[in-house]
């Protein structure tokens, strides 16, 4: 086995479209897992010793570190907050938009949808220059409210799209059986119709969630200086802290996307979590 360890051997074991194959592979893995093996390397290391690559040491020093700072924690906070926040109000929002494109056909329904791109067809900081100039017309330039103005806005196209798809697989028949044994059409909705969706509601609310969490240009523009998320902060880090406290605070960003995107492949089929894509 460890004659394959020389890459001459290896090329003419394997021939030259599988050892060009591995080598891509090797290539893509060192891209793309290289710099996150480097972020938790430098998040955990304690003590470096020259001429050592790695650390001689290894601990939570750095953590400790990150903890004991205030702003950064009332940050993590704050993101929460505003992240639950916008999650529940696009959900009350966007359900009835959402059953609505889905159930009835009307001229410049397509357009309509389509509209819900325009936020991310274009660059945003112009978008959110242009929301800013409103804001200070209405007071909620750095403002609780503002930031989650501007985070809705952003994930609004998650929150129609995908629900819209649930709801487009669901038969009418369903809902008028309902209806024929006395149901009212609210309860019809919310016993029937929302169950029965409730796999591209929650990818909605998950992607809606995880966008709150990242979105740092509309909330550096309209929140600052009183508004600080986590994505806000990284700025401030990369500045201000030492390079291993930003390796912890980006593993603060990434570990909720991680465990909610496991929770949708785990719990969620694929054609849930793509269906909302399509525009009928």
């Amino acid at each position: 086995m460890l004659k394959y360890l020389n890459p001459k051997r290896f090329y003419y074991a394997v021939g030259r479209g599988q050892f060009l194959q591995f080598v891509l592979f090797v290539v893509f893995l060192l891209f793309f897992y290289g710099p996150l093996m480097h972020m938790v390397v430098l998040a955990f290391g304690d003590q470096y010793e020259v001429p050592y690559a790695l650390p001689t040491k290894f601990g939570f020093k750095w953590w400790r570190f990150v903890f004991s700072q205030n702003e950064l924690m009332e940050s993590v906070a704050t993101s929460l907050v505003i992240a639950v926040l916008t999650t529940v109000i696009s959900l009350i929002l966007c359900i009835p938009a959402a059953y609505a494109l889905s159930r009835f056909q009307f001229k410049g329904r397509k357009m309509f949808m389509f509209s819900f791109l325009l936020t991310n067809a274009f660059p945003k900081l112009g978008i959110y220059t242009s929301i800013g100039l409103l804001f200070y017309k209405f007071d909620l330039m750095g403002t609780m409210p503002g930031v989650i103005i501007i985070h809705i806005i952003n994930t609004m196209i998650f929150m129609v799209w995908l629900p819209a798809g649930a709801f487009r697989t669901i038969h009418t028949s369903q809902e008028e059986a309902a209806r024929d044994v006395g149901a009212s059409p609210f309860m019809t909705f919310l016993r029937v119709t929302m169950p029965m969706a409730m796999p591209g509601i929650a990818v909605a609310c998950i992607y809606t969630f995880l966008g709150s969490l990242e979105e740092n240009q509309g909330t550096l523009l309209v929140g600052m200086p009183t508004i600080k998320t986590m994505a806000v902060e990284m700025y401030g880090i990369i500045l201000d802290y030492p390079v291993q406290a930003g390796a912890v605070f980006a593993i603060f960003l990434i570990v909720p996307s991680i465990i909610l995107i496991y929770c949708l492949r785990r719990f969620i089929s694929p054609e849930a979590m793509a269906g909302g894509f399509n525009m009928k």
